[in-house]
């Protein structure tokens, strides 16, 4: 069986104002297409289908279109909603759209019934899981209902059974030291941990009642030990967000969605595929691409991560405005997204407006003079707090942004400006 792992599409998202939609179409184009070229029997697409609760009509287009033209590669498509989609109105249609080999989950109570495949591999039946984003205050009451309702004794005894209820035995005693420390004793509220962990021991639990079967796990989550971008919404305050990896211990293959970089563990059994655009500059390095999981039949996976090669490149460029506008060295960041780090003494005036004349695409300007070393926040708070003189202050602004004192002449320009503000306020 031949899985393609993509998420995070974040469909209708802008980049520093700029519209994504064009490259999001060239996504959705590549990904059709290397789901027909490579014969892909499924297609997962772990959460933030969109960027916002209600996406603009053209994001709604463009899911459409592709679910559309997934399907018509001869592939089944099973997605999630994360953190960024609304669950109610993605998943709108899932019950009806399930029959045609189309999942798209957003009901937390679902997550126990699987999409269910019998490759003619020789294998067992592929039973696929789809567990939308989980929000611990509104999905721990469900599934603690689940929890009471399921029967465990339903489960057939033999290997495989025990297996699963191993794996979920291990999963919930164990947590890892990161994730307990952000718990005061006694204080401890319900976190991400402890939901995936009761989804994922459910999940084990139906797994093991189907008897033999090769278990596929999507969610959307943010796994210890992993590493994020600057372009994730934090799921909550702290480090309460992370979920071990044990969690997932048992499952053949887990495809995950929330961060936006592509990367694996456990030999690539448990794997992010990221996003396929670059969403924040760091991001401006990482190869953006899906995964090609090929699960032969006893459920091991071999993995190709392919570069998806679509959408505008981002570039940080430093230097003196003058040499960013004629010297050749940079001619080839003239179409790229870029950001400037300006290095002159003072901030060019209209900097922003002289660079994009050569860089059209440009979209964020910081100065950052060569050589400049500004105190820290507390230092200047401290400053601001204990001085009674505006002008000591003021030049000590001057200061931290230049890195330099004020010279003679600037000092009495601060000086009249101030005297001329407080000679108004007394008049």
């Amino acid at each position: 069986m031949r899985i393609l792992h993509t998420s995070d599409w974040h469909l209708g998202r802008s980049f520093h104002g700029a519209s994504l939609m064009r490259e999001q179409e060239e996504v959705v184009d590549r990904v059709v297409e290397l789901a027909g070229n490579h014969s892909v029997d499924l297609v997962v697409i772990a959460g933030d289908l969109y960027d916002r609760a209600i996406p603009p009509t053209d994001a709604v287009r463009l899911f459409d279109e592709a679910l559309v033209r997934l399907h018509g590669t001869g592939a089944q498509i099973v997605a999630i909603v994360g953190n960024h989609d609304s669950p109610s109105r993605v998943a709108l249609a899932d019950r009806v759209l399930e029959q045609a080999g189309v999942v798209v989950r957003g009901d937390v109570s679902r997550c126990m019934h699987p999409l269910q495949f019998d490759p003619q591999d020789g294998g067992p039946t592929v039973n696929v899981f789809a567990v939308p984003y989980l929000e611990p205050s509104l999905a721990r009451p469900v599934l603690d209902s689940l929890d009471r309702e399921a029967d465990p004794a339903g489960a057939e005894p033999g290997r495989d059974a025990s297996h699963h209820r191993a794996a979920g035995a291990q999963s919930a005693a164990h947590r890892t030291p990161e994730i307990e420390e952000s718990q005061p004793a006694g204080h401890r509220r319900v976190c991400h941990h402890d939901v995936t962990a009761l989804a994922t021991t459910l999940i084990r639990r139906a797994a093991a009642a189907d008897g033999p079967t090769r278990t596929v796990v999507v969610a959307h989550t943010f796994v210890d030990g992993a590493t994020p971008t600057d372009s994730e919404r934090e799921l909550s305050v702290g480090n309460i967000d992370r979920v071990g990896l044990d969690v997932f211990n048992g499952f053949d293959c887990v495809a995950l969605g929330h961060l936006h970089r592509s990367q694996a563990f456990d030999d690539g059994r448990v794997a992010y595929s990221g996003s396929p655009l670059p969403y924040s500059f760091s991001e401006e390095n990482d190869t953006k691409s899906v995964r090609i999981i090929e699960m032969n039949a006893a459920g091991r996976c071999s993995t190709e991560v392919v570069p998806l090669g679509v959408g505008r490149p981002l570039r940080t460029l430093r230097g003196r405005i003058a040499d960013l506008l004629r010297s050749a060295a940079f001619s080839d960041a003239e179409q790229d997204r870029v950001r400037f780090l300006l290095t002159d003494p003072d901030q060019p005036l209209q900097a922003m407006t002289r660079l994009q004349a050569r860089f059209p695409h440009a979209v964020t300007l910081e100065h950052q003079p060569d050589g400049l070393t500004r105190d820290g926040g507390e230092d200047v708070a401290h400053a601001v707090e204990h001085s009674e003189n505006p002008l000591d202050l003021a030049l000590r602004f001057w200061a931290d942004q230049h890195g330099a004192d004020a010279s003679d002449a600037q000092k009495e320009a601060l000086t009249s400006a101030l005297e001329a503000v407080v000679g108004s306020d007394e008049a």
